[in-house]
């Protein structure tokens, strides 16, 4: 305990100041610290046991606490939701998935597909409360995940009945990891091929009934399974479901965009791409989802290296040196630590683009000229800058998570300590709302469409900026003065990220010169266009740290830049090959930018513990005896293992040990065994 109380002697700034700045303001970090203290005291939320729960017992804890916060979700303010929820994806991401299947991706396909009228209609039958209805979200399938476009359950319009039949004509067709479809849901927001008229019209919303109400049977037509245990989050019921001509009416086709009339013309939307904004809003929560379980990883680990002794000089009687103290250990974990500043503050300003966004278009649907063009525009920026950074962020949070897992050696791999089950969580960020590798290449597309469109004289958007000296085809950019400075480092990665979209532009004319249709063209340049959407997010996610720093308390901006540069140096480290062959550092300035990294981890390294202080969370949301604030590690440890796995007589000792332990060299059917003594 004394070993983590020196960390906090002397910081180079003031830790609450920076709880607050991260948090967004006071009276956010006293709410938030009002919701941990809430979870905290009530037995419902108890979560030190989780590891030894059954995958029953997961899903039953999970819906009790479903039914805790239907009410409340429903009579709070939406920012104090949300602010709770937040805190709730860290806590428990299991329960926060199951919740948000109902709440987010449920009744946020009715906002954003449903017309007013059908919103009201659905709110009427409960669709806001679960006070009548249980909603999940039905697109992906058994064979189709990332191509929504290629989906293949059908919804084919009936005149004569005014009816949909909702159909899966083949075994891909089930739809697969519908989250609550084996136990909770009564309702599902069904993505399906419209078909009028024997013409298909692309893939649209079905709101479908599954199970009675009032019995919970299963409707006719509908079958349900249960896709049982997964990797991590079994708190969610996942299931699969097949309908067999399943009929709805017409008006539980969501028509806020396209529309089927009761004479059976399809009236098309004359922005369809509107219908695009609701997507977004999933990818964008990942990016703050990603900061905030990043820091509790840091969390843990930073705490423990700063108790955890290990080797010393030799000196008869000395303490062992702190983990925290070792150049090799600092390395492991303080640009993690950069990287995780670096995703909050970019989790901050997608946020705020993305509200903005939601009200531009809101303000255009259905209108035409120059505002809607404009509107169309940030569409696809925010719609690409999303993608590229949910797959960027989430790939790079679990990565933090792992290195802060085997920074704990062995402990990193018990249950009790906190991280392994957060690596199972997690990993599902990765896939789902869009694999990430697809997602980026969507970036990576819109990077070459844009860099395309503005040789051709079309402005750029703000975040590609830099693109236009290297369009200019003038002297590629070159450092002078100090290597790791700031400004240096942005200037530094525009030239990386400029050289990569570039390139990805000279292979997809290339794959043009070849004769390749336009998107076979985008196939050909996809391993550049991967490369370009990863420099342009270092890129992004350096320039919107740049741009907090600049805006930060005076008190804290020496310890934020001081990270900024962090993750600017290290990252340039990594990928220094990029810079070489970009000619903006030499082999030289390379040497002396590693050289930077070394001593910013080494300044870094007096505030460690403090800047996990800032992050704010109690003991509770961390959950883990490693990453206690008091730095009682070893006892607290102790007593959980003690505690939940209490000395128990062995249940297979009489029908598997003692006939392992009491068994002879004779065989039932011959003579004792002989063994050459030779």
């Amino acid at each position: 305990m004394a070993s983590i109380a020196e960390e906090r002697r002397a910081p180079s700034f003031p830790i609450r100041e920076l709880t607050y700045w991260l948090d967004g303001g006071r009276s956010i970090t006293e709410q938030k610290e009002r919701v941990m203290l809430e979870l905290e005291r009530d037995p419902l939320w108890r979560v030190s046991d989780h590891p030894n729960l059954t995958l029953a017992e997961t899903r039953e804890r999970a819906m009790s606490k479903v039914r805790r916060l239907a009410d409340l979700a429903t009579s709070r303010p939406q920012e104090e939701t949300l602010l709770r929820m937040s805190i709730i994806s860290v806590v428990d991401p299991g329960f926060w998935t199951r919740f948000g299947v109902h709440f987010g991706l449920f009744f946020g396909a009715l906002q954003g597909q449903g017309t007013p009228s059908q919103l009201a209609y659905w709110m009427s039958k409960g669709a806001l409360t679960m006070q009548g209805i249980t909603g999940c979200f039905g697109m992906t399938e058994l064979g189709h995940g990332s191509n929504v476009a290629g989906l293949e359950t059908t919804a084919t319009f009936d005149p004569e009945t005014d009816e949909f039949d909702v159909h899966s004509p083949t075994l891909t067709s089930t739809k697969w990891w519908i989250g609550g479809a084996a136990h909770t849901a009564t309702h599902c927001t069904v993505y399906a091929q419209l078909i009028v008229g024997g013409k298909r019209y692309g893939t649209k919303t079905f709101v479908v009934q599954l199970r009675d109400t009032k019995t919970f049977e299963l409707m006719p037509g509908v079958n349900i399974g249960d896709l049982g245990k997964k990797m991590g989050r079994d708190q969610i019921d996942n299931g699969w479901i097949r309908f067999t001509h399943v009929r709805i009416p017409r008006s539980h086709m969501l028509m806020k965009h396209t529309k089927v009339l009761r004479s059976g013309k399809v009236v098309e939307p004359p922005l369809a791409q509107l219908a695009y904004g609701a997507l977004i809003q999933g990818r964008v929560s990942m990016v703050s989802d990603s900061a905030n379980v990043a820091k509790r990883a840091l969390t843990i680990a930073t705490r423990y290296a700063s108790v955890r002794r290990q080797f010393g000089d030799g000196t008869p009687g000395a303490p062992e040196r702190k983990l925290l103290d070792y150049p090799i250990h600092q390395h492991r974990l303080l640009p993690l630590m950069a990287q995780t500043f670096a995703m909050t503050f970019a989790a901050r300003e997608m946020t705020a683009n993305y509200h903005q966004l939601m009200k531009q278009l809101g303000a255009v649907d259905g209108a035409q000229g120059a505002d809607a063009s404009d509107a169309i525009k940030n569409l696809k920026e925010t719609h690409a800058t999303s993608a590229g950074l949910k797959a960027f962020c989430t790939w790079m949070c679990l990565n933090i998570i792992d290195q802060c897992r085997q920074s704990l050696g062995g402990h990193g791999y018990s249950a009790y300590t906190g991280l392994a089950q957060a690596y199972a969580d997690f990993t599902v960020h990765c896939t789902w709302e869009g694999d990430n590798t697809i997602l980026m290449l969507q970036c990576g597309r819109y990077l070459v469409a844009t860099a395309l469109e503005a040789r051709n004289g079309q402005p750029l958007p703000d975040n590609l900026a830099y693109l236009k000296g290297a369009l200019a085809a003038g002297a590629a950019p070159r450092a002078t003065g100090d290597v790791g400075a700031l400004d240096t480092l942005q200037a530094a990665w525009s030239s990386v990220a400029a050289n990569a979209i570039l390139s990805a532009v000279r292979a997809f004319e290339a794959g043009l010169a070849k004769g390749l249709s336009k998107d076979n063209a985008y196939e050909f340049s996809s391993a550049a266009r991967l490369h370009a959407a990863r420099m342009h997010t270092y890129t992004y996610l350096l320039h919107r740290f740049a741009a907090q720093v600049a805006q930060s308390p005076a008190a804290l901006r020496p310890v934020l830049a001081r990270l900024a540069q962090l993750f600017g140096a290290h990252s340039a480290v990594q990928h220094s090959g990029e810079f070489l062959q970009s000619g903006f550092y030499t082999g030289e300035q390379i040497e002396a930018l590693k050289a930077f990294v070394n001593s910013a981890c080494a300044e870094v390294r007096a505030d460690a513990v403090p800047l996990t202080d800032a992050f704010g969370y109690t003991d509770y949301v961390v959950n883990s005896p490693l990453g206690r604030y008091d730095g009682n590690v070893y006892e607290k440890y102790f007593e959980l293992v003690t505690s939940l796995n209490p000395q128990k007589p062995v249940p297979y000792f009489d029908s598997l040990i003692r006939p392992l332990l009491e068994r002879t060299n004779e065989s039932d059917d011959g003579p004792e065994l002989e063994f050459d003594q030779e």
